[in-house]
């Protein structure tokens, strides 16, 4: 998910899924995966993703290796 989105911001989704996640009693660390992706690189548009439980950031031009390192520390294949 981007952090620049045209519809909702990446931060503002990130804290809808989980406030949605803990309303049905789910633990953000059993829920979706979310890995945050921006061209933004100061530590304000960092932190505040980590803040709001995303469990990993990339920066663009994303990087095939860190995307498919974090999708395997993820579980997700």
């Amino acid at each position: 998910m981007d952090i620049m989105m045209p519809e909702m911001d990446g931060q503002t989704a990130i804290r809808e899924i989980r406030a949605i996640e803990e309303a049905e009693g789910m633990l953000s660390t059993y829920g979706v995966k979310i890995i945050m992706t921006t061209a933004l690189d100061d530590v304000k548009n960092v932190v505040k993703p980590f803040k709001s439980l995303c469990d990993a950031y990339l920066f663009k031009p994303i990087d095939t290796q860190k995307l498919l390192c974090h999708i395997k520390e993820l579980h997700l294949v």
